[in-house]
């Protein structure tokens, strides 16, 4: 595996993988590597013929209050495991390098980001989306791979491909979890035990209330008790616990159509997100 920090090198690289003629697939994080994100790692391998993935955490989308200084970093053991994956290419760009001196441009969508945690978070879709673009541009994969977890941050990054007709085929895998349902993510970490111990109310409220509306009950009082349910074990604030339409992440009010459930609350100083899907059939 390559390490590469610098734009020539990694051009360099890329250049010398593409000749066997093997498409690219690019699995981009911000380190602290979990399960979750060697289970992208391997399923770009059966996408792909060479797999790069990307290390940065971004600025841009990290509002002035949150945790950007003290996001997990762990360069040396993450790149160990995705060498151990066998990984080609790590691309592990410096800030500088990423937003050079002068660097002014910011891309910003509307309607998928409007809500959720586009009004919990403002500004953070459009540093995701920069950044991704940037990625994208730098590494030109021919499939990217990203995680259900996020998954308005999904929705995000395939309208921003379809509206700037990128090519490049974008593969959501299913959230990956814990043995006791936990959705994966670096911010676990700053879990003490018995916040991880709470945590695991979010997961299981959204799972109830997915079962009360898939067996009839009205989506205002699913979601009432899912919210009364997270208060009960300690998250505050709680965000939004919220059916939306599984492809447009409007908000629904009836189960009618392929739906996606999704909740956003803190327990103790973190911020937990998670999502499952609900059938109206």
């Amino acid at each position: 595996m390559q390490t590469l920090r610098d734009l020539p090198a990694l051009r360099a690289a890329l250049l010398a993988l593409r000749r066997d003629g093997k498409p690219v697939a690019l699995v981009t994080t911000m380190g602290a590597l979990h399960d979750g994100h060697m289970a992208l790692v391997e399923e770009a391998r059966r996408h792909a013929g060479h797999v790069a993935v990307s290390i940065f955490v971004n600025p841009k989308q990290f509002g002035p209050n949150e945790d950007l200084d003290a996001y997990p970093r762990r360069e040396a053991s993450d790149a160990h495991m995705l060498q151990e994956a066998g990984v080609d290419i790590l691309w592990a760009p410096t800030v500088e390098v990423m937003y050079p001196a002068g660097f002014s441009t910011n891309i910003s969508l509307s309607g998928v980001t409007e809500g959720l945690d586009g009004a919990a978070r403002p500004g953070h879709f459009d540093g995701v989306a920069t950044v991704v673009a940037k990625l994208f541009n730098q590494v030109q994969p021919d499939v990217a791979l990203f995680g259900e977890k996020d998954y308005q941050q999904l929705a995000v990054i395939r309208q921003m491909v379809a509206d700037l007709d990128l090519p490049i085929e974008i593969v959501g895998l299913p959230t990956q979890r814990a043995e006791d349902g936990l959705a994966l993510s670096s911010r676990n970490a700053y879990l003490t035990g018995e916040e991880r111990k709470q945590a695991l109310a979010l997961p299981r409220a959204l799972g109830e209330a997915k079962r009360q509306m898939e067996k009839g009950a009205s989506v205002e009082s699913a979601l009432a008790k899912a919210i009364a349910m997270l208060a009960s074990h300690g998250f505050d604030p709680i965000d939004y616990v919220t059916l939306c339409d599984a492809a447009t992440l409007e908000p629904m009010t009836v189960l009618d159509r392929p739906a996606r459930l999704l909740g956003a609350a803190k327990i103790g100083g973190t911020r937990l997100i998670d999502n499952i899907a609900v059938d109206p059939a």
